[in-house]
This record gives structure tokens, sequence and C-alpha cells, in this order.
């Protein structure tokens, strides 16, 4: 290939990144305006996304078990091989890699196969208590080398990103789908750092987790104990109808911000983490430290370090996020144990995706498919590596390592054995049809696990936008395969019941259906919830008038 038959496809493989890039940082400003996702918006210099009665909460404590995980997630794709390094096959490593490769000296030995870099020293601790496991290989077929398409398929755990909601997300809805107008007493689940995607979404709708940038600026909303009033509102045409929209969301955020107040005022950190510029996660970890001692309850958290999307000087880059890393768990773990939290929490990491076998011309690598996942806590017990690691000399057609774990396994895995959860309901959270073969990864629930989480009936429901007599009216279907009494109420955002919908005795049908438009043509536009109840169990959903 020539040099400008070269420069050519660098540009177009450039451009084609940058616009990626471009396309979601469009989709990010739609979520901060709160027209997409669950509801973001900016107070201040900080963004806020409030969950809107998320039922997170209550499925996830109604576990008997007092394990938390900890999701990192290294947003840009990590550099599997420069992380973990194969010294089994070092030569063959050596030669994908003349510029990016580690020298063998400055490795160390995590056992006769595999190393990791010396700037990672801070959890070699970790790794010899036993506290540390790495999951080889993972990934899944057909890998998308797109950001943000992986990262939307490792949130959905869904291949081929039809769906638009998150495993977590679909799990909590099935589990408890009455949550909409039943608020939860504290946050099911936190996310610090900026946007979040579909883990904890449902269809697109509704985010089950509040994101924040900095626990500070929720703790000083939550103490000024000031709630945004919906009753001053003049519905002049959209205007009130959406300001009175976000004020109830706003209101959700308040209602939290208070509870992680509390606990984050009674928490305290033992140890000095390290500062901002020494590790950026480390400011992260040293929250959430503070909201575990604190008593917080909340079972799920996560936290995101960007800066993996390693093209060109990842000789410089890589290193810096790792020794990042090493020092904040290593930091956050010390901190933890002082209160004897250390065994009870959980920390994995995730990524889109790996990194290209062979370096590029830049000096960095390329999108790839497979990598490592890692845990840490001294919940596991063991040191270790799970699955094969995939093999140098048999790269697919692009250049890419081969997936040998399934990235659903992992989460799988992590449900099941560490947060306790029904196995048949993860499957089903996970669309799996066949379960995966167990295997060790080193932690376990102690046997805990809730069967009390499958709803002892199911009940199909649905709104959708319908030509009535020449106008587009919104419908709700809920065909029923048994009779008994139905109630059915619209709610506005702050769970404030505005108009009894439909009460009585019903017959099995598939012809059951209210207008909601007709029945609510003196609201005015905006979202609205419905509830249903029968049969002694309870429904809900939003929609948008």
């Amino acid at each position: 290939m020539s040099n400008n038959q070269n420069s050519q496809q660098v540009f177009q493989s450039s451009d084609i990144h940058s616009q990626e890039h471009e396309k979601w940082s469009r989709r990010s400003f739609l979520q901060a305006l709160g027209l997409v996702g669950g509801g973001s918006m900016l107070i201040g210099a900080n963004q806020i996304s409030a969950s809107v009665n998320s039922p997170l909460a209550q499925a996830i404590n109604d576990t008997d078990t007092e394990n938390i995980l900890v999701l990192i997630r290294l947003k840009g794709g990590n550099d599997g091989l420069n992380t973990i390094v194969p010294v089994y096959d070092y030569d063959t490593y050596a030669s994908y890699r003349p510029n990016l490769r580690h020298d063998e000296s400055s490795l160390i030995q995590l056992n006769d196969d595999f190393a990791m870099p010396n700037y990672m020293e801070d959890l070699q601790e970790m790794w010899d208590d036993g506290a540390m496991k790495v999951v080889h290989g993972v990934g899944y077929e057909n890998q998308s080398l797109s950001h943000f398409k992986s990262s939307d398929i490792w949130a959905s755990s869904v291949t081929d990103i039809k769906e638009d909601s998150g495993f977590m997300g679909r799990y909590f809805q099935d589990i408890y789908p009455d949550y909409l107008v039943n608020p939860p007493e504290k946050p099911a689940a936190i996310q610090i750092g900026n946007f979040g995607n579909l883990i904890f979404d449902d269809e697109g709708i509704n985010n089950y987790a509040i994101t924040i940038n900095s626990i500070r600026s929720l703790q000083n909303i939550g103490s000024s104990g000031q709630l945004h009033s919906l009753q001053d509102i003049k519905n002049t045409c959209e205007y009130g109808d959406r300001l009175k929209f976000l004020r109830g969301v706003t209101n959700n955020t308040f209602t939290y911000a208070g509870v992680i107040s509390k606990a984050y005022q009674k928490g305290k950190n033992a140890v000095t983490y390290p500062d901002k510029d020494t590790s950026r996660l480390a400011q992260q970890l040293k929250e959430i430290a503070r909201m575990i001692k604190g008593g917080l309850g909340t079972k799920v958290y996560m936290v995101s370090l960007g800066g993996f999307d390693t093209h060109a000087n990842q000789i410089t880059d890589h290193p810096k996020l790792w020794k990042d890393i090493s020092i904040a768990l290593k930091t956050f773990y010390e901190d933890l144990s002082d209160s004897e939290y250390d065994d009870k929490v959980l920390s994995m990491t995730i990524s889109e995706f790996g990194r290209r076998a062979k370096e590029n011309g830049s000096k960095g690598t390329d999108h790839g498919e497979a990598a490592p996942v890692m845990f840490f806590g001294s919940a596991i017990q063991d040191n270790g590596f799970v699955g094969n690691h995939p093999d140098l000399n048999d790269l697919d057609k692009r250049g890419n390592l081969k997936y040998t774990t399934d990235f659903r396994e992992v989460y799988s895995v992590a449900m099941k054995e560490w947060l306790c959860i029904d196995p048949q309901i993860v499957d089903e959270a996970l669309k799996l049809e066949t379960p995966f073969a167990e295997r060790n990864f080193g932690f376990s629930c102690k046997g805990l696990l809730n069967s009390d989480f499958l709803s002892p009936f199911s009940f199909d429901h649905s709104v959708t936008n319908q030509i009535v007599a020449g106008v587009n009216q919104v419908i709700l279907h809920f065909p029923t395969k048994e009779s008994g009494h139905i109630n059915i109420g619209a709610y506005d955002m702050t769970g404030r019941r505005i108009k009894l919908l439909k009460e009585g005795f019903i017959e099995p049908s598939n012809e059951h259906y209210v207008n909601l438009s007709q029945e609510l043509a003196n609201s005015g536009a905006g979202i609205y919830i419905y509830r249903i109840a029968f049969k002694g169990n309870a429904y809900s959903g939003k929609f948008v008038m």
C-alpha cells in the first residue's frame, strides 16, 4: 500500500471515529435537557438524573444479603493485552507490539502464565491476599467496534441491540412493576460520573439510578429542604406542563438528596485518598465508601473512568490510567476494611471492548474484541483466573483476539452469586434461553436466594397511539385471562392521583381498553402515570399526552 493510500485509510478511520463521537455528543445533550432517557437536568454546573420512583431498591433489598456491587466502567475500550500480559507466549505478544510491549523484567508475576505491569503494583497486595480475580477473553459474538453500539450491547445484554433497555432495568421492572407511584425510601442505584447508558434503563424511558457529578452538590440541595411547588404553575401552552414535569423530577432528586446527605454525614473515611490529580477514580470511590459506611443501603453503584480509547500515545496514557485504578482500589478497600465492609463489597470492571492485538502506526491500538474483566474484594477469598485466554496465534480476520467468555455469563454470575438474585429471573433479564454452565468465579452469596421475586400473576398492559374517528388517541390496552376486580388510576409525576379511570369486575377478554386521551382531556399536555390494581398485584407505566 502506498503512503497516500495509507494516509487516506487513516483519515477515513479517524473521520468515522469523529462522527461517532459527534453523534453521541448530540444524544448526550438531549439527555441533559431531559428530552430522552431518565429525565436528566442541570442544576448549577452539576448534572443530575433522577430516577422516577424506582423499584430497584425494594427489589434488591429484598434479597437476604448485605452484598454490594460496584461497577467500574473503563470508557473507551481497555487494552487487555497490556493489562494482563500473557507471558506464556511473550514472544508472540512482543512481536505484535514492538513499541508498546512491556519488558519482562518490569512485570509483576501473577502466576507462571500471566503478569501485570509494575505500575499496577498497588494491586499486588490484593492479589496476594486473594482479593482479585481475572476473567479471560470477555466479549460477544460478531463484536461491534463502535464505542456507543458496543456500550449499549454491554448495557442491554442483547447483541443485536434492538432492546432499548438495560439488563437490570428489565429485571426490576418485571419483578416490581408498581414502582412509578410508590417511590422507594432510598436510591436503589447510584452512578457517579457523566451520562449513563442503558444498564439501569427500562425501554429507554425510566432510569433506575440517580446520576450525579458531585456528592457535595447533591448534599447541598438536600440540606436546603426546599421543594418546588407544583401548584403555582399556569398552564399556558406547553410551557407549564413541561415546567411541572421538570419540577416533579427535581422533587424526586431532592427526596433522595436528603437520604444520601444523611448517610454521607454519618459515614466517615478512615484513610486519606489520593487527590484528584493523582487519581480521578479515587475521589468517586471515596464518596461511595462514605455512603456505604453511613448505612445508605444502596446495593449497586457505578463509577467511570475515561481515556481508554488509546489510538495514539498509549505508552503514556494507559499506564497513568491503571496507576489511577490501582491506587484507588487499594485505598477504597483499606477504607472499607476499617469498618469491616471490605468482604461485603465486590468491584467489577467493564469496558465496551478490547484493543487490536497488533499496535498501529500511531503508537496506539485500535478497537478490538476480547478483553479481561477483573473482580476485586475480600469476598473473593482466592486469587486466580477464570476461563481460557484467547490464542495469540489465532486472530480473527481483522486481527482481533477471539472472545472465550460471553460477557453475559459474567453478569449472570455477579447477579446470581453475589447479589443473590433468583437464577430464573436473572436468565430472563439477560434473555438467556440456555443458562451458562456453572464456573467458579471465587465468590458466593452463600446460598441465600429469594424465590419470592416471582410474581404470582402475569398481567399484560401497554400504551399505544391509535387513530380513533380520525383523531390520534392514546389508548391503554390490558387484556386479561382471568376475571376479577380491577382499579385503574391516572397520576401525575409526583404520584398524586388525578383521576379514577376504571373500577369494577371484569371478565377474561383481549378487548379491555381505556382511552386515556378522552379521560384526561382536561388535564393538559405532559407525562403521566397509570396504575392498574388487579388480583392483589399492581402494575404501572408512563404515557405522554
